[in-house]
């Protein structure tokens, strides 16, 4: 059994997601779809994210953040052991080492464990979680924001530093959007540490702090709705970035996944086994009852809290473990 998932999260005002700096502008990473360009938020930082909140709920993790240094600093507890710590698990390592720095870590690890763990260890692993990048549901408006810096004017006794010479405008650039991301498990891939990817999964039901400028700006990429497939095929079939904005005549705007629902509900025979298909949260509110009523019947599982429907998803893809 493998799952597939499409997250959508609620629109918001948000800043945080940026590239490089241009001068005093923070500069929103983006990608170019057709004529528009759509800011993104890189797997990495979700990936991070989730990290932190695995740890958070009290499981081991190898690497810590640390967050007082000059630059992007990261500590490890020891060489990589997907049997001990979730993260080097779930989230797959690299350690970069040539032959004989490899043949080193395998003599020490023969010390420090033992000759057998020493002979088991890999320098690489995959990532359990496969996660792709979180586009923005709307193209990016040139919509900006400016913030004044000011002048630091602590008297030079009292300090030996300076964090400004000067007042300084800052430029951001802004936007208001929903972001959607897909991501999936193998199920042979998670049978190991059931406990471990359900953790995971209620992460994602969860998932907050992606990336930058917390101090400014707060934006959740838990779900406002979510698509799950559980199936034995290797692909999920459907368009993993299905989700769509649709606007009423009085202007409330609400999200289908119209590949799915019609594909489902298609006549004569359908594009999907309802069977396969968990839907949960602003997607399952937005429905009529007689759309509701018509996917129950073909078998999706439907539940208007997201994270109460990755709960039942978890028990049944990892076999009630």
């Amino acid at each position: 059994m493998n799952l597939f998932a499409t997250v959508l999260t609620y629109p918001a005002p948000s800043a945080n997601y940026r590239g490089e700096s241009e001068l005093n502008r923070s500069v929103i990473q983006k990608i170019t779809d057709g004529k528009f360009d759509y800011p993104i938020i890189s797997p990495e930082a979700i990936r991070n994210a989730l990290r932190e909140i695995l740890r958070g709920y009290g499981l081991p993790s190898n690497r810590t953040r640390l967050n007082d240094e000059d630059q992007l600093a990261v500590k490890f507890e020891d060489y990589p052991n997907p049997d001990k710590y979730a993260d080097d698990y779930l989230f797959g390592y690299l350690v970069a080492a040539g032959g004989t720095e490899r043949k080193e870590i395998k003599k020490l690890l023969a010390e420090k464990r033992s000759k057998a763990s020493a002979e088991a260890f890999t320098f690489k692993r995959d990532s359990v979680l496969r996660m792709n990048l979180a586009k923005a549901l709307d193209p990016y408006r040139h919509d900006t924001v400016f913030t004044q810096s000011p002048l630091d004017a602590t008297a030079k006794e009292v300090k030996k530093h300076s964090n400004a010479t000067s007042s300084a405008l800052l430029h951001r650039e802004t936007a208001h959007t929903a972001f959607q991301y897909p991501f999936a498990l193998a199920g042979p891939d998670c049978a190991a540490k059931p406990d471990w990817v359900k953790a995971l999964l209620k992460a994602v039901g969860e998932l907050s702090g992606v990336a930058g400028n917390h101090a400014r700006s707060y934006f959740e990429m838990a779900p406002a709705s979510v698509a799950v497939r559980l199936t034995p095929q290797l692909v999920a079939g459907y368009q993993t970035y299905g989700f769509r904005t649709v606007k009423k005549p009085d202007g409330e705007e609400f999200h289908l996944l119209p590949e799915v629902t019609a594909g489902i509900l298609h006549a004569p025979k359908a594009d999907y086994p309802g069977g396969e298909f968990y839907l949960g949260g602003k997607v399952v509110k937005d429905m009529t009852d007689d759309e509701a009523a018509k996917l129950t019947k073909a078998g999706v599982t439907l539940d208007r809290d997201p994270r109460r429907l990755l709960d039942v998803v978890a028990a049944k893809f990892l076999g009630g473990k």
